[in-house]
């Protein structure tokens, strides 16, 4: 006897449908999962086995064939525990075989039969309705992640629910959506910076124009305290953006129970020890990285010279793409990652250079061993590069600076200017960028970038073009003659 169960694996993050089909028929008893399925789907046979006896059902004592269609698509992970006992119950009649036509399925189960969650709801969520496919059955706490795909999610705490689900002897407990949006968590707030105006500006034009932002200077002058208050004078995320963003998330596993809608920009902060497949994504799963994870948020790189050069490296193509592609042998697959950088660093190996309190003690070789870490092309691609000096004691007992919400009206005032669009150079600005490109001397990328970073200038003073004044600016704000010397 034969039956089929429906379900999705996850192609980086997009979903394939995959039909488990369950065949039992005489001969020595086992069960047997073919289809290329990797260890943790191998595993299923033990999980399924055992869920099925603690549901209180009967395990066929036959031969038992599960194939994951189609044979050539590599499955991996726990989360079609679910799909594999539902479809071997249907073969053995236990349930009605053409109940699961309607149904996609998905979710790992415990050795006692509960249904866990699995990360990647949403996406498959999203493939059974483009198949159209209207109900999904998933663990309890994945119903509202699973509602924000437009299907209907049929909660299961255990097998045996599920069962009776399939059967018609009950009726599926009402879920919880909580796709509305809720909000935002106070985060630290830009009133706590003493001093440090020249910081501040740049940071409210990074966040206006989306730009990318390099603070350098001496340790302990709050570079990392200004980057981490960047997300709170971000705007929240359109619907779309936020969809796109919390279906990133879910592939990682990393979606709130209470609150599964990610609408705020995400802030990803990884260790500068982090590997380049952590921070661009692959590895033996193809997961996104903290790069992708960052998408339409900020990716903070503390201490910038400190991570690992193609580390480093790695990441210029997604800063101009907005995308990482990575390919292996098995096939290729793409991840999103339209972030903004901003990073942190030193101006030397030991810290010093910067500091009038103190003196440098780095030699020419080693100072130049640790400009090397980064190469002209990343710097290139930072649209604000300032000095951040040591503040001085009477900027330190100062009072409270300007909020982050002050900031943040400005923020999103500059922003719906220049989605208007309609700022243009003056003669005078476009004289002022011209001559720019030959002294200092400008790539074609930086005059491109000093002239984006010029229309937020503009877009934020409330302009009716950009000016001379701008552009100068925009200028003021390339690479620094402490990283050049």
């Amino acid at each position: 006897m034969l039956a089929r169960a429906i379900t999705h694996a996850l192609v980086g993050l997009e979903p394939r449908r995959v039909e488990v089909e369950a065949h039992v028929h005489k001969g020595l008893p086992g069960f047997t999962i073919v289809g290329l399925a990797d260890r943790a789907c191998q595993e299923a046979r033990e999980r399924v086995r055992s869920g099925v006896a603690a549901a209180e059902l009967s395990w066929p004592g036959v031969r038992i064939t599960v194939n994951l269609a189609p044979a050539e698509l590599k499955k991996e992970g726990s989360g079609f525990d679910l799909p594999i006992a539902l479809a071997v119950l249907a073969a053995s009649r236990q349930i009605p075989p053409e109940s699961l036509e309607s149904h996609a399925a998905v979710g790992e189960l415990a050795l006692d039969g509960r249904v866990r969650r699995v990360g990647g709801v949403l996406a498959v969520a999203e493939g059974a309705t483009r198949c159209g496919i209207d109900k999904l059955l998933c663990a309890a706490e994945s119903c509202a992640e699973a509602a924000l795909a437009g299907i209907e999610p049929v909660p299961v705490r255990h097998l045996a629910e599920a069962v009776a689900y399939l059967r018609g002897e009950r009726r599926p407990e009402p879920c919880e959506r909580g796709n509305g949006r809720v909000a935002a968590r106070a985060g630290p707030d830009l009133g706590d910076v003493r001093g440090q105006e020249r910081a501040r500006r740049a940071l409210e034009l990074a966040a206006a124009g989306a730009h990318n932002l390099l603070l350098a200077g001496p340790p302990g002058t709050g570079k990392t305290m200004l980057a981490r208050r960047l997300p709170g004078i971000l705007p929240p995320l359109a619907d779309a953006e936020a969809l796109e963003v919390t279906r990133i998330h879910s592939v990682a596993g990393l979606v709130s129970l209470q609150h599964p809608l990610i609408d705020q920009p995400p802030f990803r902060a990884p260790h500068h020890s982090a590997s380049t497949a952590a921070i661009v994504g692959g590895g033996p799963g193809l997961r996104p990285g903290e790069a992708s994870l960052a998408h339409h948020g900020v990716l903070l790189l503390d201490e910038l010279a400190e991570f690992a050069r193609p580390s480093l490296e790695a990441l210029r193509q997604p800063l101009e793409d907005g995308e990482v592609a990575i390919a292996r042998a098995a096939g290729r697959v793409v991840f999103p990652a339209r972030f903004q950088l901003v990073a942190t660093m030193n101006l030397c190996a030991c810290g010093a250079r910067g500091d009038p309190a103190a003196e440098c003690s780095c030699s020419a070789q080693r100072l130049a061993a640790y400009r090397d870490k980064l190469s002209r092309a990343l710097l290139d691609r930072f649209d604000l590069v300032i000095t951040v000096p040591r503040p001085r004691a009477v900027e330190l007992a100062a009072p409270r600076g300007e909020p982050s919400a002050v900031v943040r009206e400005r923020v999103l005032g500059a922003r719906g200017r220049l989605a208007a669009g309609g700022l243009r150079r003056t003669a005078e600005a476009d004289e002022l960028l011209t001559r720019a490109v030959d002294r200092l001397p400008l790539s074609g990328r930086g005059r491109a970038r000093v002239a984006r970073l010029a229309r937020t200038a503009a877009a934020l003073a409330g302009a009716e073009a950009v000016g001379a004044e701008h552009v100068a600016e925009a200028l003021s704000y390339r690479s620094p003659a402490e990283l050049r010397a």
